[in-house]
């Protein structure tokens, strides 16, 4: 019996891992469950799946959500704050830690993991975008197991040997193709995206997401981060990666060899499969997922991405190419635009040329230790507040 921490359970990713767990309550327990503020979504989950453990970020959620669980005459401890979702993640008795905290929020829980030697299912992209070179190291000091969760991360590594872990340098690989659906604009062109709404992107087609996710797979910023994630989880330089679209999200990712021979991973569009790979691994379990049917999925279709419609793309290419600390601005600038965009403060437009200015003013920023890493990305977003990313010229530098 193993025992499962889940960082962000009420999340999209955190749902359907709950739904893989509860098939298989033979093979795992549920040790502790994290949530930000949604205390009633995280009641409703420790009722079912009785945790030892729960945490709230935020302190007033906690105290509701003791209350009720006391209420209920469940013994769950209950955490509050960022130090909670660092003691459960690396608890003694926790076998398995699932990051799936979506943004930056996610990276001290996720390296406090790493540093305790667990297996680690990474579905937090943010921890490697920020402070690749340290969480790699990390994970390679500590002893701990990382398999990637995101869909086209846990496809390249389902393609390499079975023996192959994430850090490992990579023998015979050419190259690395990461598929997008393309989100729910694609096709579109530049002009006609300046007035579209969150409601339409957060409309995916083919993939459930929470919202955040789902406007950076609309502005295909989201195939930028993950291009970032592969480099450091495979050790492949950025010329040997490439993205292309995929609509029908069927084909996750291929990897080519030496031999010109391309390896490819195809699966329905659901997350449940990538993390049953990741609970399981090297084994194999049922994932509650529907079998794909060659014949009734049809034609497949791919094609380039529109970089100039999409600019979020060709932004984290560049940041990804210039290294240092420039994916961790690029993260920042990302969230705060994206927050912004959502709260109906800025148009979809607004994001890239956000992202872009902050770009242009902390071109440069060096790479960093942890406490670096942390304070650059709150100078970005205190720049980013303070300008609306409208290209203010910075008075300090990173």
């Amino acid at each position: 019996m193993q025992s499962v921490v889940v960082l962000g359970a009420t999340g999209s990713v955190g749902v359907n891992t709950l739904d893989v767990l509860a098939r298989h309550r033979d093979r795992f327990r549920v040790l502790a469950l994290t949530a930000h503020g949604n205390h009633e979504r995280l009641l409703e989950q420790c009722l079912t799946h009785r945790p030892d453990y729960a945490v709230m970020v935020q302190a007033d959620a906690a105290r509701k959500l003791e209350a009720r669980l006391q209420d209920a005459g469940l013994p769950t401890r209950v955490l509050a704050g960022t130090d909670g979702l660092a003691t459960v993640a690396s608890l003694e008795e926790a076998d398995i830690v699932m990051a799936a905290i979506v943004g930056a929020a996610g990276l001290l829980p996720t390296l406090a993991a790493v540093r305790a030697g667990k297996r680690v299912l990474l579905a937090n992209k943010e921890a490697l975008v920020m402070c690749g070179a340290l969480f790699m190291r990390t994970v390679q000091e500590s002893g701990a197991e990382l398999l990637p969760i995101d869909s086209e991360h846990n496809a390249i590594f389902q393609c390499l040997p079975t023996a192959y872990r994430p850090g490992q340098a990579l023998s015979g690989v050419r190259s690395i193709t990461l598929t997008a659906s393309g989100g729910p604009f694609r096709g579109w062109a530049a002009d006609a995206l300046e007035d579209v709404t969150p409601e339409q992107a957060c409309q995916h087609p083919t993939w459930s997401m929470g919202r955040k996710i789902s406007v950076d797979s609309a502005t295909l910023m989201n195939k930028g981060l993950e291009l970032i994630e592969a480099g450091w989880l495979f050790g492949v330089e950025p010329h040997r990666l490439r993205v292309v679209l995929h609509p029908e999200s069927i084909v996750h990712s291929m990897v080519e060899f030496e031999d010109s021979s391309v390896i490819a991973q195809l699966g329905q569009p659901d997350m449940r499969t990538p993390i049953a790979s990741g609970l399981a691994w090297p084994e194999r379990l049922d994932a509650g997922v529907d079998s794909l049917d060659p014949v009734s999925m049809g034609a497949l279709h791919f094609e380039a991405p529109d970089r100039e419609a999409f600019p979020c793309l060709r932004l984290a290419e560049t940041a990804m190419t210039a290294g240092g600390g420039m994916p961790a601005v690029l993260n920042a600038a990302n969230e705060v635009a994206v927050a912004d965009f959502l709260a109906g403060r800025a148009g979809f437009g607004d994001i890239p040329r956000a992202v872009e200015a902050a770009l242009e003013a902390f071109d440069g920023a060096p790479a960093g230790d942890l406490e670096n890493t942390l304070a650059l990305d709150a100078e970005v977003r205190a720049w980013m507040d303070g300008t609306g990313g409208r290209g203010t010229e910075r008075e300090t530098g990173p």
